[in-house]
């Protein structure tokens, strides 16, 4: 992986985080405005055209903290039937409370690990550049985000512990899913 590096704060800083739909927020919905029909059955097929809006919540790296959520809009420009998966562009955002949040907008493939451009943030992340890592654990229930940051100050060490390896099996603390006190960003987005 090459990045191109912009003056002194070029520096590439590895934040991990996962991505959880916990099927309490109504997300993913899936909205078929792509118009194709199975021939046979009459049923919709996806296609360009396709929108699914969604919003779940996001833990940090290590899965004790709460940090807050993702939201935003995925346009599907085709479907692989052979992959049984689909292609998307999408643009959403990642909400770190009180830390701020980080834009992103790429490809999002169902069936394969993607890489997304980092378009901005705010907060502490504000100028951030680089890109971000998708890897699907389960779609569209659990997600892991590896972000290649740079433009920005040092990340807060509580942003940084470490991280609980991807697998099918992970799961945030019950102190992270029920928001204690001591299991939250600052303020975090809910």
């Amino acid at each position: 992986m090459q990045f191109f590096h912009r003056g002194h704060d070029s520096e590439v800083q590895e934040l991990r985080v996962y991505e959880i739909n916990e099927r309490d927020r109504g997300s993913p919905v899936f909205l078929p405005f792509g118009g194709r029909k199975d021939a046979t059955t009459g049923a919709h097929v996806n296609g360009l055209g396709d929108l699914v809006p969604f919003s779940n919540k996001l833990y940090d790296g290590s899965l004790t903290t709460r940090l807050g959520i993702t939201s935003g809009l995925c346009t599907l420009i085709s479907h692989d039937a052979e992959k049984n998966g689909d292609r998307y562009e999408a643009l959403y955002s990642f909400y770190f409370g009180d830390y701020g949040h980080i834009s992103v907008q790429g490809a999002y493939i169902t069936y394969q690990d993607t890489y997304l451009a980092i378009t901005g943030g705010s907060g502490i992340f504000a100028g951030c550049y680089g890109q971000v890592k998708l890897q699907q654990i389960i779609f569209p229930f659990k997600l892991h985000y590896t972000f290649y940051l740079q433009g920005i100050k040092k990340l807060p060490a509580a942003l940084c512990k470490k991280e609980v390896e991807p697998s099918v099996s992970v799961a945030p603390c019950q102190e992270a899913k029920d928001c204690h006190p001591d299991h939250v960003a600052p303020n975090f987005t809910n």
